[in-house]
């Protein structure tokens, strides 16, 4: 019988029991596609991340859903495993900050590690912006969320946008309007399926306090209804409203999970591509036996 470290950690996260929860495995060199998957059906978070030794990265990682799915990009799923590692003293010392290297598909993206103010941070870039085509009728889509067609702004469009995994990017009246969504799953799917797109990113954003959003996200594709805290969106987000000249500094503060409980702050910089930054707390450490 095999033993593994593994355990969780609340990825952008202000307190424990916040942010978005990942069951992290180390060492998992020599489980399997069915075990990885099954263990993360145990964990039965939103995903969980395995990491791996790589001949091309520091470290590999594998993400899956707890449907067993894989996912990939560089959201919470990559950067709750570094801070994981960090807050074990796996990569040394950090008052000086350090990149590594992770290998994520077929993707290689650098990762910096630092500590600030006594927390370590984790800063990571994601893959250059792709934008596909703006939906053309967007009552369906108001429809798959329960909202009036009314509530859906058409500036920026609603379209998919890619940073390592596509998403569709919904601006909505305010903040008010992301709350009161009501998706409904089979209609979202059918949207999401028209549009290209993996997930679906509901946001609002005032152009006259540009600094912040405030969102939610859904991801009936790969099982996962709700999210607390979405790197793989956020940074598409980001980058899709400083392609359209809605950035005055090419940052943003982005709200997530606050309807599910599960306050979320992640920041991202656009420099040109989006490198998206949090901390992480661990909650439980120990083993796993299969």
């Amino acid at each position: 019988m095999a033993e593994l470290i593994a355990g969780l950690i609340d990825v952008f996260a202000e307190a424990p029991l916040t942010g978005n929860p990942l069951a992290v495995v180390q060492d998992a060199d020599g489980l399997s596609d069915e075990q990885m998957r099954r263990i993360a059906g145990e964990f039965n978070q939103a995903e969980t991340t395995f990491l791996l030794q790589s001949t091309r990265a520091d470290r590999r990682l594998r993400s899956f859903t707890a449907s067993g799915a894989e996912v990939f990009g560089a959201g919470h799923n990559a950067l709750g495993a570094w801070l994981w590692l960090a807050e074990q003293g796996d990569l040394g010392p950090l008052e000086i900050p350090r990149t590594f290297t992770q290998e994520i598909g077929r993707d290689l993206l650098p990762i910096e590690m630092a500590k600030v103010d006594g927390r370590v941070h984790g800063r990571m870039r994601q893959a250059p912006l792709r934008l596909f085509e703006p939906l053309g009728d967007t009552g369906p889509l108001a429809q798959s969320l329960g909202l009036d067609y009314s509530d859906i702004l058409l500036q920026p469009k609603p379209r998919p946008a890619d940073t390592g995994a596509a998403h569709l990017m919904v601006r909505v009246l305010n903040a008010e309007t992301v709350d009161k969504a009501r998706p409904q799953a089979d209609r979202l799917l059918a949207v999401l399926k028209e549009a290209q797109a993996e997930g679906c990113y509901i946001y609002a954003f005032d152009d006259h306090a540009p600094e912040t959003a405030y969102t939610r996200f859904f991801n009936p594709t790969v099982g996962l209804w709700e999210d607390a805290a979405t790197g793989t969106a956020a940074g598409p987000l980001a980058a899709y409203l400083a392609s359209e000249g809605r950035l005055k500094s090419n940052e943003l503060t982005i709200e997530q999970g606050t309807k599910m409980g599960r306050r979320s702050i992640l920041r991202v910089r656009v420099n040109p591509d989006p490198e998206l930054s949090g901390a992480g707390i661990i909650v439980l450490r120990g083993l796993i036996r299969i």
